[in-house]
């Protein structure tokens, strides 16, 4: 039976990276095989570089690898799959993907390189975990991207970002999903309910 030991585990956070109140901290202080990928510049992302330290961490990798993103972590790997060698990635756990879009060209915004969204079919098993009020997407525009990849959407209600600011803590709810995820990779029927 396949189970949360039989991956490497990387946390791939958003802008500014998980604060020590963000549920991705409390995983992967949790966890064993869990670690967070690393980035230069947290406060001005560039794709590049995000992308070349996320090819890095997955190099290093024994196991098969499972992508824990966040906010522009999420699109981070969304395009990074379609640009690089993702062959030994397993899946993708995508929480409140960010419509990057929607802040390119506003005036302010140092996020370089992310967009547009990427609107193809990933190229490993994947779910997006969408929150009714989250201010940085629409729940219809989560929809549209967890269709154009090919993920499985998850309604967690109204949560806003799904970040520090909701005080999940280890949010229980959350690794129920992954949970869930983790034992649906390689079936054929996904039957995930969370």
């Amino acid at each position: 039976m396949i189970d949360i030991n039989n991956f490497d585990i990387l946390i791939v956070p958003g802008w500014h990276n998980s604060g020590p109140d963000h549920w991705q901290t409390h995983w992967e202080a949790a966890f064993q095989n869990m670690r967070r990928v690393e980035q230069d510049d947290w406060d001005v992302p560039v794709y590049s570089a995000w992308s070349r330290r996320l090819t890095e961490a997955v190099r290093q990798c024994g196991r098969p690898v499972l992508l824990v993103a966040h906010s522009l972590g999420t699109a981070l790997v969304t395009r990074w799959s379609q640009e690089e060698d993702a062959t030994s990635v397993a899946g993708a756990f995508l929480v409140a993907t960010s419509d990057v879009d929607q802040f390119a060209g506003t005036p302010g915004n140092p996020m370089l390189g992310f967009n547009p969204i990427i609107m193809k079919r990933l190229p490993f098993p994947s779910v997006v975990l969408a929150s009714h009020n989250d201010e940085r997407v629409a729940f219809e525009r989560a929809e549209a991207f967890a269709s154009a990849w090919g993920s499985h959407l998850v309604d967690v209600g109204s949560l806003g970002h799904i970040g520090s600011a909701a005080k999940l803590g280890l949010w229980p709810k959350g690794l129920v999903c992954l949970g869930q995820f983790i034992a649906s990779i390689g079936q054929e029927n996904d039957q995930r309910d969370c």
